[in-house]
């Protein structure tokens, strides 16, 4: 499903602890945060991105958290 603006409007899903949003818009507004490594969108709750911002500002393997 899509919005007017042509967005995804699929439930957003946090790639490590799998808290979900209800859509993307949601997640973007709730500060989300949305990566892409390889032709692949991952998605990161809050809690996740503050309890890793150290590794992601330097771009650390996910292997590594």
């Amino acid at each position: 499903m899509t919005d007017a603006a042509g967005r995804d409007r699929a439930p957003v899903t946090c790639g490590l602890c799998g808290e979900r949003a209800d859509t993307e818009a949601v997640a973007v507004g709730l500060g989300w945060l949305r990566e892409s490594e390889s032709g692949r969108t991952r998605w990161l709750c809050p809690r996740c991105v503050r309890e890793h911002v150290r590794d992601i500002e330097g771009k650390l393997p996910t292997e590594y958290w």
